[in-house]
């Protein structure tokens, strides 16, 4: 079935280089024309994804007929423009197999990227594709493992075996919740994480830092329905540990200038700061608490310096863990 992605970020770049890696025929979509004819000419997205070229048999164009004849549609758009984007083409989108690859939780609506396909694509089968990966990683050929998660476990045994290759491994699950939550909510933990870090408190405190962090995206994952074993796999736990522990994670980057103090480019993407805005907002409507998101969304809003961020987690109540 032929496949195509949705977005020419670095992720979705990167994906369309890994799924072309054998010779398949991929459509790569951009939003820009311009950049369409740049990225088609060199064979490489210089602006997103410097030095990883694209396999001839990747097609790119800005044109919707791209992905016309495409039964499965990779959208690697991000989270807080994807209602936006479903919305001007569900008509287009029809009904094919749309696997999301966005993280996070859309502010407007507090859903995750499923939702939003079944809102503005109801005949469509909708999934999600998380897990610890880096766009570079994927692009060249290094070993990732990612979870895809499907509420129906026959169409995701389908698109489990269209889209694993040789180098990426996936595993399904038919918890879709569970797999959204844990993708989005790690971001938040990983700016603390790149706070912390930025701010020299210690591998010690990130330790800790993870380690309440996981155990808050818990919280509100099985407030909303997920299963523990989601978070503790691939789209929970193993996609924290590498975005707080590696400078490559936009989210951790971020928070490290926060706690640094330096300059962070505006142009970059950071999906964390407005998973943490909707997940205080989701855990006020459920009655619980969750102080590192708090703290998060007050540092990333500058409303309160690290400092006294690091204070007032410190003087929480003390309590069992």
């Amino acid at each position: 079935m032929r496949i195509a992605v949705l977005g020419a970020g670095a992720f979705g770049t990167a994906l369309a280089i890994a799924l072309a890696a054998e010779g398949a025929p991929v459509g790569l979509w951009c939003r820009s024309p311009e950049a369409a004819r740049a990225i088609a000419a060199g064979r490489e997205n210089r602006a997103r994804l410097p030095g990883a070229i694209l396999p001839e048999s990747v097609s790119v164009s800005a044109e919707d007929d791209l992905f016309a004849e495409a039964g499965i549609l990779l959208l690697a758009v991000p989270m807080q423009q994807l209602a936006g984007f479903l919305e001007t083409r569900s008509g287009a989108l029809g009904r094919r197999k749309l696997v999301a690859c966005a993280k996070g939780i859309d502010l407007a609506t507090g859903q995750g990227p499923t939702s939003l396909i079944a809102a503005a694509c109801p005949d469509a089968t909708a999934a999600v594709l998380t897990g610890p990966s880096f766009a570079q990683d994927i692009a060249t050929g290094l070993p990732t493992a990612l979870t895809l998660a499907c509420r129906d476990d026959g169409d995701g045994a389908r698109l489990q075996a269209a889209l694993a290759t040789a180098v990426l491994r996936l595993y399904r699950t038919d918890d879709v919740t569970g797999a959204e939550l844990g993708g989005a909510l790690k971001n938040v933990i990983a700016i603390a994480a790149g706070v912390v870090t930025g701010a020299r408190l210690g591998d010690s405190a990130r330790a800790a830092l993870m380690t309440r962090g996981f155990a808050e995206m818990n919280r509100i994952a099985l407030a909303l329905g997920a299963r523990a074993e989601t978070l503790a796999g691939l789209s929970g736990l193993g996609d924290l540990v590498l975005t707080c522990t590696s400078p490559k994670s936009r989210n951790f980057a971020f928070g490290h200038a926060l706690g640094s103090g330096t300059a962070f480019d505006p142009e970059i993407t950071v999906e964390g700061v407005a998973t943490a805005r909707a997940a205080i907002a989701l855990a006020r409507h459920h009655g619980l608490d969750l102080p590192v998101a708090t703290m998060v969304a007050a540092l990333a809003e500058r409303r309160i310096a690290v400092e006294e961020a690091m204070t007032t987690l410190l003087s929480r109540p003390l309590k069992k863990e």
